[in-house]
């Protein structure tokens, strides 16, 4: 939910409305403050912890059961669950971190500080530690870094009342996800089909789980990208995906909530990159002024420096400008269509490489669509141009007023056909939103190419490319029209 969601603002009202009883509940009679939240969701008492004083959110953690808080630790912002887990001996750490399914347990103690999430991990009880240790050993945002090892798994050889019953075993073990969701697997482990928990109920007594599994297993290696996970699940709306190793047996699940952090991850780094900056590992208001200055600076330094060839540019068409002031005055017009045109191609683009709609190989496509597409738009945006010049002159010549201001402007005061300076901003708009649309959509490309994230090329960027080409074209289009009013 964002912060300005009306749902949101109800959660903290309520929160802060029940924060005084469950105070005083501590103070008087902390043993009954479990029976007494027994109702609440998680998620709306991780709302009513909050709203507590700060000494106060251990005391109402250690009041739960270990299960029941460690489900209220989830729902905690990163700031505030990673500063409990720090300033909490690690046996009391491991409690709770134990109770955890064994993603969030791997991702909670990738949060906190190095050496106290190491001896959090060897207090935990030996089954965890070691599923602990193994998915902290992926990369955070590879398959293996996402997946939980609580993967329900049978013999193919079971019949399915003998799968039910292990489902059953399973479920009562405590384990919370992916529960719906049954895997066939041989004597090596090696994934052999899938099934659903009303497959299982409906399929005939006596039938072997190696005839009701679905061979066609959709399922990704431990070492796929998390953008890889979250298109297949999206593409064949799937609510989990096995990952297997390179033997084919399967490790672990990734199920779609975990998904859809990552899509909401991969579009904020996205937008942040498009923004040009550099992608924040850390929520806005967590991160220290220092951190974001890192991370906004470096961006900023590349497109100041990129600019100066535009004042390079300016000079170089010095003698032009001195001679004919009035082109001076389109050089904004000219220069912000183009770096717009530009941005958008990028966007479109980058959007469609992240959604798979379009692969490397097509460029020559989007550039055959983005050719016609930007003739088009500079045409309108020419006339448009074309239009406002002439408008402006007759504006002039009509003696228009708006109260003290004289409305237009006279082109002709320096010896220039009104009718000229339409022509040039004209055809130079169509020129520079052709060339700022064909470079913001082959740059994506070309990122690529070089194994760079193609939201690198960020608007910011392709604006600041197309300026120094953009002031290029217009002074060739301005001596082509208007070389004898330069002479």
């Amino acid at each position: 939910m964002t912060p300005n969601d009306p749902h949101r603002d109800e959660q903290s009202i309520a929160a802060a409305l029940l924060a005084p009883d469950i105070l005083d509940l501590l103070e008087r009679q902390p043993s009954t403050v479990a029976a007494e939240t027994e109702d609440l969701h998680p998620a709306d008492l991780a709302d009513v912890a909050e709203a507590l004083p700060r000494s106060q959110i251990p005391v109402l953690l250690s009041a739960l059961p270990a299960d029941r808080a460690a489900a209220v630790l989830e729902y905690f912002s990163e700031e505030l669950r990673t500063a409990l887990l720090e300033e909490m001996s690690p046996e009391q750490a491991a409690r709770l971190v134990a109770a955890m399914t064994p993603d969030d347990r791997a991702d909670t103690l990738e949060e906190i500080d190095e050496e106290h999430a190491e001896d959090i991990v060897d207090a935990l009880p030996a089954d965890a530690r070691r599923d602990t240790q193994q998915l902290m050993a992926y990369a955070p945002d590879s398959a293996g870094g996402l997946m939980t090892t609580d993967v329900v798994s049978v013999p193919e050889s079971y019949t399915v009342e003998e799968a039910l019953r292990r489902v059953r075993e399973i479920a009562r073990s405590g384990r919370r996800e992916a529960m719906n969701v049954v895997y066939a697997v041989d004597t090596e482990g090696t994934l052999r089909g899938v099934m659903s928990l009303r497959e299982i109920l409906a399929a005939p007594e006596g039938a072997r789980v190696a005839d009701t599994a679905w061979p066609e297993v959709r399922h990704v290696v431990v070492s796929a990208d998390r953008e890889e996970v979250a298109r297949l699940i999206a593409e064949y709306d799937l609510i989990a995906i096995p990952v297997v190793d390179e033997r084919h047996r399967i490790l672990g699940v990734v199920t779609v909530d975990d998904v859809i952090d990552v899509i909401q991850q991969e579009q904020t780094e996205d937008v942040q990159k498009l923004g040009g900056v550099e992608a924040f590992d850390e929520p806005y208001m967590s991160m220290s002024i220092p951190a974001m200055l890192k991370k906004r600076a470096g961006w900023l330094s590349i497109l100041m420096v990129s600019e100066m060839f535009t004042t390079q540019a300016l000079q170089y068409f010095d003698v032009e400008l001195n001679k004919l002031p009035v082109l001076t005055l389109f050089i904004p017009l000219v220069m912000s269509s183009g770096g717009n045109s530009g941005s958008q191609a990028t966007s479109l683009i980058t959007r469609a490489m992240a959604l798979k709609e379009v692969e490397v190989r097509d460029w020559w496509r989007v550039a055959a669509r983005e050719f016609p597409t930007g003739l088009i738009l500079g045409a309108l945006l020419g006339a448009i141009g074309f239009i406002r010049v002439e408008l402006w002159q007759y504006m002039f010549n009509a003696g228009l007023h708006l109260g003290p201001l004289k409305l237009g402007y006279d082109y002709t005061q320096q010896g220039t056909p009104s009718l000229l300076v339409a022509v040039n901003t004209f055809f130079s708009l169509i020129g520079i939103v052709m060339f700022g649309s064909m470079a913001g959509s082959m740059l994506p490309f070309l990122l690529k190419r070089l194994g760079f994230d193609p939201a690198s090329a960020s608007a910011p960027l392709v604006a600041t490319l197309v300026d120094v080409s953009g002031l290029v074209i217009y002074f060739t289009v301005a001596l082509l029209v208007l070389g004898k009013f330069m002479g």
